[in-house]
């Protein structure tokens, strides 16, 4: 089984091929803004390294957000198009459970400008607290509810140190928990911020 995961939804792309599971190959570059040129000599790369072509993919998996509103939008239409045209099954897990990975008590910001983040609590890859929109005050507030939630993605928003995310190996460990896309042709970004039932009050 080949799979082909990517992730353009923030400050990354990131991309992987697993095979049966395990990495193949893979990449994970800082280009804020700067995936959509990037993406495809980079997925080129990474497949020329391991010897696949387009056809030998068995399925794809993406991040749908939250995210860059064009960000998202990148990874999501070559999957699309790579989906439709091999008719092969697309999956998708969250921007925030790629950063959280399946580790355990893990609380992810990620900028949504404003100051505002874009904010969930996950535990074991799964979300205890589902995602929402929050303004820093708010997520400090949290924190300190939550004393024991590691805080991983743009914590500099707090004025707290960053922590290196291993977006390769969380994107091996979460294809058990990605969801598979039903209707590729109607899977859209999804955009919290545009969703104002999601606000925190």
């Amino acid at each position: 089984m080949k799979t082909l995961c990517m992730d353009s939804a923030h400050r990354h792309l990131v991309i992987v091929l697993l095979e049966d599971g395990e990495v193949k190959a893979g990449k994970a570059l800082s280009c804020w803004k700067q995936q959509s040129e990037t993406l495809f000599p980079e997925l080129i790369a990474c497949m020329d390294s391991v010897g696949w072509k387009a056809d030998d993919l068995d399925e794809v998996m993406i991040t749908d957000g939250p995210g860059s509103y064009t960000g998202v939008r990148i990874a999501m239409a070559v999957a699309k198009v790579l989906c439709t045209r091999k008719h092969i099954p697309l999956y998708c897990i969250s921007t925030l459970q790629l950063y959280a990975g399946v580790n355990d008590h893990v609380f992810v910001m990620l900028d949504a400008r404003s100051s505002r983040a874009y904010a969930g609590s996950l535990n074991h890859g799964v979300f205890d607290k589902e995602e929402c929109i929050m303004n820093l005050d708010e997520i400090k507030a949290y924190l300190k509810e939550h004393p024991d939630l590691k805080v991983i993605g743009d914590t500099s928003l707090i004025d707290m140190e960053t922590t290196d995310i291993d977006f390769i190996e969380n994107f091996k460990l979460l294809r058990p928990y990605a969801r598979k896309v039903e209707n590729i042709h109607i899977l859209t970004p999804r955009y919290l911020k545009d969703q104002s039932a999601y606000m925190v009050k």
